[in-house]
């Protein structure tokens, strides 16, 4: 018996195997789309593999079948860690203000906003209008912020809607969590309680995090292991999601916690700049990878039949989101720019209002309706994706063209090919200095040889040095983003001084950057 199930294990993990290497194929022929078909390029990536999972539901292949339990602890930790690792804390602290009222009060006028539009109109019971506001109060901008990056759009765009996005995950959950018990009848509905319980979840979410990411960002200062440190990196993704939820508290909130901590603190006095650098990589890598699945799979669960018989609730959900957002993003913007004089344009709130996507929380939250509700479920799950369809494929692919209508775009392609040519100057500068130390009596060495590689190299940089001056003069902001890179080599250098002295055991804290003062000043 213990032999047959045994072989019974091996078979189902090698078709878990086989499942997996399937999906990973599919998504990788499509990151190639684009480098063999130029118009791809003007779709973000993520959008692509939406496309092709559609393409697949079309013809009725199933790749895999998503479970909550698969995109919550599975794929949610380390889209959370990479993002929070990547998120400069003195970006967020200057915005966490608006950021916390989009994420908290956001939250709320969204749910209440789509459960009153599928209440009052479409006649939907309270308690499922509510849970289907709840599963689609998450925003989820992976696609737009990498829209973002390949344009150049301002840093501070790119900081309010992921910082958003990062913490009203962790409320979108509380919040489902304890709407889902209103129709089982088991809520408690006494505003002491609710109140005691969110105090709870996000608490034990934010020590989880803390303790975790203090502790990790100690623990690598007493070694210099890069792939151990990356390890560990990662250990604390999964970890801190588990312990959280284990204790009771808010997984995705600690997983952001830990994150902030590790990216912001514990990279700059427990990691050398090239471990650093290492790392970093690492979550590109893994958020790439786990988006390349989670986005194919999305497409590829789509029922039409389902989102056919569904399409007045999925049109009114629709509209309750898109206009509750616009309340939420104006009103709470308006309100932040009187009490903390925030700055944030109207053509900033009308990108954060038409860019807020949904997408993977707002699937696994649907899919984690009890199936005790029956009809009332499979309601809610043809109503998210629906949203979540129109979602990705209308406001994704027409972000790019409103960003050019509100001349938004900035100039990453400009800004690519100035680094490139600095890049190649200073590249060939350190060849001609090498060139220079070239021992005269090496054995075999033909001096002619080397004063024609000279002038060879100095006749380059001549040519470069033109082409970096002609930009310069036809694009004058080119200075200003010259000096912004050597005040942050300059910022860079400080830091990692203090981190080798704390490193060393020279300083018992990392110093705040003074120079960095200084230029602010100036």
């Amino acid at each position: 018996m213990a032999i047959e199930a045994a072989v019974g294990e091996s078979a189902g993990i090698e078709q878990n195997l086989k499942q997996f290497l399937l999906v990973l194929s599919v998504s990788l022929s499509v990151a190639t789309l684009p480098q063999i078909f130029s118009w791809f390029r003007q779709i973000p990536y993520t959008l692509l593999l939406v496309i092709a999972g559609l393409g697949l539901a079309f013809i009725d292949v199933r790749l895999v079948n998503l479970s909550p339990a698969l995109i919550l602890a599975i794929f949610l930790p380390p889209l959370l860690f990479e993002a929070a690792w990547n998120l400069k804390w003195s970006n967020l602290k200057r915005d966490f203000f608006p950021i916390t009222l989009y994420a908290v009060v956001g939250v709320v006028i969204s749910i209440v906003g789509v459960a009153l539009g599928l209440n009052q109109i479409a006649g939907l019971p309270l308690t499922t209008a509510l849970l289907i506001g709840a599963s689609l109060s998450a925003t989820d901008p992976v696609s737009v912020t990498a829209l973002f990056r390949e344009l150049g759009v301002d840093k501070r765009l790119t900081t309010l809607m992921e910082g958003e996005s990062l913490f009203n995950d962790g409320m979108a959950v509380v919040a489902f969590g304890f709407l889902v018990a209103l129709p089982l009848g088991t809520a408690k509905l006494g505003v002491s309680e609710v109140v005691l319980e969110l105090i709870s979840v996000i608490g034990i979410g934010l020590a989880v995090g803390g303790l975790i990411g203090f502790g990790i960002s100690y623990l690598t200062q007493r070694f210099d292991l890069p792939l151990v440190e990356q390890s560990l990196t990662l250990v604390s993704a999964y970890g801190t999601y588990i312990i959280a939820e284990e204790f009771g508290g808010s997984g995705v909130i600690g997983v952001v916690t830990t994150g902030l901590i590790l990216g912001n603190f514990g990279s700059r006095i427990g990691m050398n700049p090239r471990t650093r650098v290492i790392v970093s990589e690492f979550w590109e890598f893994v958020a790439f990878f786990v988006n390349s699945i989670v986005f194919l799979l999305i497409g590829d669960q789509i029922r039409f039949s389902n989102l056919a018989d569904n399409l007045l609730i999925i049109g009114v959900t629709i509209a309750g989101m898109i206009g509750s957002r616009l309340i939420s993003v104006y009103a709470l913007g308006f309100f932040s720019n009187r009490i903390v004089n925030s700055n944030i344009s109207l053509a900033e709130q009308t990108i954060l209002w038409w860019g807020g996507l949904r997408g993977s929380v707002s699937i696994a939250l649907a899919l984690s309706v009890p199936t005790i509700l029956g009809k009332e479920r499979e309601d809610i799950i043809s109503t998210v994706f629906g949203v979540v369809l129109f979602t990705l494929l209308v406001q994704g692919l027409t972000t790019k063209p409103l960003l050019k209508k509100l001349n938004l775009l900035g100039d990453q392609p400009l800004r690519q090919e100035y680094m490139q040519l600095v890049a190649r100057e200073n590249a060939l500068q350190r060849v001609l200095k090498y060139l220079d130390e070239v021992d005269d009596e090496r054995p075999g060495l033909d001096m002619e040889f080397c004063r024609y590689q000279e002038a060879l190299i100095k006749g380059e940089l001549s040519n470069i040095s033109g082409k970096i001056a002609k930009l310069q003069i036809e694009h004058p902001s080119l200075r200003t983003f010259a000096s912004e890179q050597l005040r942050n080599e300059l910022l860079a250098v400080e830091a990692d001084t203090y981190a080798e002295f704390v490193r060393n055991g020279r300083l018992n804290q990392e110093l705040a950057p003074l120079l960095q003062e200084v230029l602010e000043e100036n």
